[in-house]
């Protein structure tokens, strides 16, 4: 039984490695400012990146239409955007080929929040490298958390806070 436990506790120390050596390249909560751009939602119409409602805590959220973890964690943002009007959620895809694949994957994902479509240029500024990629961002739109891989409900929820 000890061994099992001392398993156990090997491996959510390597996990909790690997996030931090993952999550250091992405832009850190020191960070000056927040990058901001206006991008096409997929409506074609332009809209900032940032929400103008700096009254409740904002979470970004990038993601590709073929990463098989974004199909599994957009479930999650989904149900904390219905069950949390008081977290602003913008999702940005990157790395697409066309807007119809973006859309069908809205479509078939149910997603009601915003969908911003992205460049080069955000991916960059948000040193995105892997997806699901996503920061939180306080009511003064300053970084507090950031995070890589899948999410659940629960963690994107406690992380808003």
């Amino acid at each position: 039984m000890k061994s099992f436990i001392l398993q156990i506790v090997i491996v959510v120390l390597i996990f909790n490695m690997v996030s931090c050596v993952r999550e250091s390249s992405m832009l850190s909560a020191d960070s000056s400012e927040t990058p901001n751009f206006q991008l096409l939602d997929l409506s074609y119409q332009p809209r900032d990146l940032l929400v103008a409602d700096t009254s409740n805590p904002s979470i970004i959220y990038f993601f590709a239409p073929w990463c098989s973890v974004c199909r599994f964690s957009m479930d999650n943002l989904q149900n904390l955007y219905q069950r949390n009007p008081d977290v602003n959620i913008v999702a940005v895809a990157l790395d697409f080929k066309d807007k119809q694949e973006v859309q069908q994957f809205v479509e078939r994902m149910g997603l009601e929040f915003p969908i911003l479509l992205g460049n080069q240029q955000v991916k960059q500024a948000y040193k995105v490298s892997a997806y699901p990629s996503y920061y939180v961002l306080d009511e003064q739109q300053q970084i507090q958390h950031k995070s890589m891989g899948y999410s659940t409900e629960l963690g994107l929820y406690l992380r808003s806070l």
